[in-house]
């Protein structure tokens, strides 16, 4: 959310008792939260850098329950009609998905809001929520067979827009910081577009690749939207520059590239549609080369000592930082490589889940040691009490508050003499 902190998540065979953080200002690494009680998460959603933390278990999928890490307490809990399949909150919303509804709650007291029902199958939870609080877009898939999203006004309780994004169902779902712009990939995964919200009206489209099907694992856009990275199943990571073509700028400019550019351009009037979107279709500013190949990976753009950088994180718990070039793009160079420890099967267990735990924020990361880093905020719901007996989707339950138990992090970092070029 902030690009702050990355959390990671240790285990004990298969049970995941613990959360850790990275402060990435400091580069330190310590325990922030343990909960004997909970084994078995496989999904763990931090509010900012503030003291709630959402978890759910393989043991109870149906049951969402919220924490104060730092008193040990958990607040409440929620059950559900069916398994959790992903969690979503900003400062106002907290959004709970399942197969086929949508659950979406005040933040500040956990009341339950509006319950979307018979939402199109989604038996990944696909859908994304804005972080920015004066918006609170949430997107989700408006069909199961084709691309379509659904726009969905958090705070109002009212649908925006339906896009119709893709010709395949969706794969992929993120906003840019300020809600403004939404990046979408189907399950084809060669074409990747971004849509202005509320309006819905496309504004980039951009070409992953033509030879192949990929599965796309993660879209994230840079602090100020100006780049798009777009990590998959491939060892290729690709980085799109979101920028306006001006028309005067061709008109100003009689080169020969420029009176080709032009021929291909009333050429593509006569083609066939599919092959004339082709044609504007941008392809990659900058791309990175993962020393990985068949393993999970989710990626994110950050700002690092005033500097663009992409992050990768794999399933195998390795963390690797590239350098981008913002003006010539081309191929990113590896500047660091950091390395957490995991008990075998981790991965295989969590999949995606624990790799986007590893980048929930990043921007600060071994930022100057002069910088002193913000204090972390004491923001929990308020007033939370057991709900009407109406509610039978989200019923809750105050427990009594348990202390955390001890544990040790036996994450560590490995640079491997990687300098920068």
């Amino acid at each position: 959310q902030e690009q702050r902190k990355n959390a990671v998540l240790q285990s004990a065979g298969h049970k995941l008792p613990a959360l850790f953080h990275s402060d990435t200002s400091t580069s330190s690494d310590s325990c922030v939260f343990s909960q004997a009680e909970c084994p078995d998460i496989y999904i763990v959603e931090r509010l900012f850098s503030s003291s709630l933390v959402v978890v759910v278990s393989l043991s109870m999928p149906r049951r969402m329950n919220v924490y104060h890490f730092k008193k040990g307490t958990e607040i409440c809990n929620y059950s559900y009609s069916n398994n959790i399949l992903s969690v979503r909150l900003n400062r106002q919303r907290l959004v709970v998905c399942l197969e086929e509804s949508i659950y979406i709650h005040n933040i500040r007291d956990m009341k339950l809001l509006k319950t979307l029902l018979n939402t199109p199958v989604n038996p990944s939870g696909l859908c994304a929520l804005s972080v920015n609080q004066s918006n609170s877009y949430l997107a989700y898939p408006g069909s199961a067979t084709m691309g379509e999203i659904t726009i969905y006004d958090a705070n109002n309780l009212s649908t925006v827009t339906l896009i119709q994004a893709h010709d395949s169902p969706l794969a992929a779902l993120t906003f840019n910081a300020s809600g403004s712009k939404l990046a979408s990939a189907s399950e084809k995964g060669t074409v990747i577009r971004v849509f202005s919200i509320p309006e819905g009206l496309k504004l980039f489209e951009f070409r992953r690749g033509m030879k192949r099907y990929v599965s796309i694992s993660s879209l994230s856009f840079s602090a100020d939207a100006q780049f798009l990275c777009a990590s998959s199943n491939t060892e290729t990571v690709h980085i799109f520059k979101l920028e306006q073509h001006s028309p005067s700028q061709d008109e100003e400019s009689p080169t020969w590239s420029a009176y080709v550019g032009k021929m291909f351009t009333a050429a593509s009037t006569y083609l066939p549609t599919h092959v004339s979107d082709m044609m504007h279709q941008d392809r990659a500013f900058a791309t990175v080369r993962l020393n990985m190949f068949g393993l999970k990976n989710i990626c994110a753009l950050a700002t690092i000592q005033k500097l663009p950088r992409l992050l990768a994180a794999s399933s195998d718990g390795f963390l690797y930082i590239y350098n981008v070039d913002p003006q010539d793009g081309g191929e990113c160079v590896l500047v660091q490589k950091h390395r957490y420890v995991f008990e075998a099967g981790l991965a295989q267990v969590l999949g995606s889940r624990l790799l986007r735990l590893f980048l929930l924020s990043l921007c600060r990361l071994f930022e100057t040691s002069g910088e002193q880093d913000e204090p972390e905020e004491e923001e929990s719901p308020e007033d939370v009490g057991p709900q009407p007996a109406s509610q039978s989707y989200a019923a809750t339950v105050a427990l009594p508050s348990t202390p955390p138990s001890s544990t040790t992090l036996i994450g560590n970092q490995d640079y491997n003499n990687v300098q920068a070029t």
